[in-house]
């Protein structure tokens, strides 16, 4: 498996390797002992979720109060996804700003975010299943979202599908429209703040700290 960490810290991207043969494809799509030396400590796996969604869907940014906050392990099963983290701490020396992912299932890679980050996702083909590993269950009253077309985030969301073939036209759920902007969400306290997650993951093993440099790493 190929780890690659994003330029927000606290999230990385994981490539599996695969084997095909006539039959088709076999692949290790998630692997505790590497994850938990990647974050530095075990991730507790307390749900999975699963969504279906069409071209052009877009979900998020959603996060959730820390702690215990919700740390994701994202891989698209079928279809293709634009994904994004987004860096919601206050405090954080990238607060504001994303990186992406595609996520699809030729290379089949997945993202993973600690808690205290925000996550969204643009659908790039009809019927694209994403899993999310979710390292606590869904509580609504800690749940909160920024508007995924923020123009202070200005998140640069595809404008085509997969193929860049159909231009997409973005569908949000009433939730997401109605979420705040990043600023308005901040004046009213609803962001983490970076030193408290810092913290928080220090309690786990590990600290949010600047982001991996290194470049790639290989595992077995």
């Amino acid at each position: 498996m190929q780890i690659r960490p994003l330029t927000i810290a606290g999230a990385w991207e994981l490539t599996p390797r695969q084997f095909g043969d006539s039959r088709g494809v076999f692949l290790e799509a998630f692997k505790s002992d590497v994850l938990a030396e990647t974050i530095g400590h075990r991730f507790d796996l307390a749900q999975m979720n699963v969504s279906v969604s069409g071209a052009g869907a877009v979900r998020g940014i959603h996060f959730a109060d820390v702690p215990p906050g919700q740390a994701k392990y994202v891989t698209c099963l079928s279809g293709a996804i634009f994904d994004v983290i987004v860096d919601i701490r206050v405090g954080s020396p990238t607060f504001g700003q994303w990186d992406s992912v595609l996520l699809d299932d030729v290379d089949r890679r997945a993202v993973y975010l600690s808690e205290g980050l925000g996550h969204g996702f643009c659908s790039l083909a009809e019927g694209s299943t994403v899993g999310y590993l979710c390292s606590s269950g869904y509580d609504p009253s800690a749940e909160h979202g920024v508007h995924p077309l923020d123009p202070t985030v200005a998140i640069e969301w595809p404008a085509t599908d997969r193929y860049g073939e159909t231009r997409l036209r973005y569908e949000l759920s009433e939730k997401d429209t109605a979420a705040p902007s990043l600023d308005d969400a901040a004046r009213a306290g609803l962001l983490p703040d970076y030193d408290a997650v810092d913290g928080y993951l220090g309690s786990l093993g590990t600290a949010a700290g600047p982001a991996d440099t290194s470049g790639v790493r290989e595992t077995r």
